[in-house]
């Protein structure tokens, strides 16, 4: 099964939720014009990452900001995958929600390997699920869920049976990080690739751009580098580097239905030179 899915890369503004949304509202609309059925937009993409504006400014889900998304994912009739600041009760969840072409919310995530600068913000995330549509079954997480080191909340995806997971980012560097000399992404390509070998699965990951003006990580740069990797380990696209360097890309990705079951997925991650839990 074949899927053409838009890697919506664009700019964040901490404490803006109006005009992040429209620039969200607008991606949508642009990934559909151009063959998409499915949108995905970066981490925390309404009111920034650890931004302090978050206690006052973040909604609940649904709420005013997943319906903004919502009546877009309508409108272009596409799939849609965002970060958002949830509230709930007294608590923030860097969340994302899993938006159907008709509106409807089928699923929210919450992220679960939550930086430690960013716990003063966002509680640990309390639920992991698959949603079966006519593209496939989709496998929602966000950023550090793929950290190397965190990979177990991607084998229990991939055992729960998703075709591809979808991980809305926020990808920062220091303003003095040099990328010519370093270039960006070694961690995300090294994680991917590892669950796209382990279980035919490709993963793609979506950062915003733009600057962290306020929280911990004030004066960072989000930098974009957008990853889709494909089912063989292959790299599909990548996203330009830079605080500026909002972009849309369209990639077709194939989506395969797993080889194993239940039990069965250990001897064939053993098969494949698996050799953890």
């Amino acid at each position: 099964m074949s899927l053409k899915l838009a890697m919506a890369q664009i700019r964040t503004a901490g404490g803006a939720p109006d005009a992040n949304l429209s620039r969200a509202s607008a991606a949508i609309a642009d990934g559909a014009a151009r063959g998409a059925k499915l949108v995905v937009l970066p981490e925390c993409l309404d009111v920034g990452w650890t931004d302090p504006a978050s206690w006052e400014l973040a909604q609940p889900i649904p709420g005013p900001h997943s319906d903004r998304l919502a009546e877009a994912a309508r409108r272009a009739g596409v799939y849609v995958v965002a970060g958002l600041v949830e509230r709930a009760g007294e608590r923030l969840y860097n969340s994302a929600a899993l938006i159907d072409p008709d509106g409807a919310i089928r699923h929210v995530h919450r992220k679960i390997n939550e930086l430690e600068i960013a716990h003063e913000f966002y509680a640990i995330g309390d639920r992991l699920a698959v949603v079966e549509t006519e593209l496939g079954v989709l496998g929602v997480d966000i950023c550090a869920d793929n950290f190397p080191d965190s990979l177990a909340i991607g084998h229990v995806l991939a055992r729960m049976g998703a075709q591809i997971i979808l991980s809305p980012s926020a990808w920062a560097v220091p303003e003095e990080y040099d990328h010519a000399r370093e270039p960006y992404g070694d961690l995300w390509r090294e994680a991917y690739r590892d669950l796209a070998r382990l279980y035919d699965l490709p993963v793609v990951g979506v950062s915003s751009v733009g600057e962290i003006r306020g929280g911990p990580w004030r004066g960072r740069k989000l930098i974009g580098c957008s990853l889709a990797m494909g089912a063989n380990g292959e790299v599909l696209a990548e996203g330009p580097y830079g605080a500026d360097a909002e972009a849309l890309l369209v990639v077709e990705i194939e989506l395969r239905r797993p080889k194993a079951q239940g039990t069965r997925i250990a001897d064939e991650l053993r098969r494949r030179g698996y050799a953890g839990p």
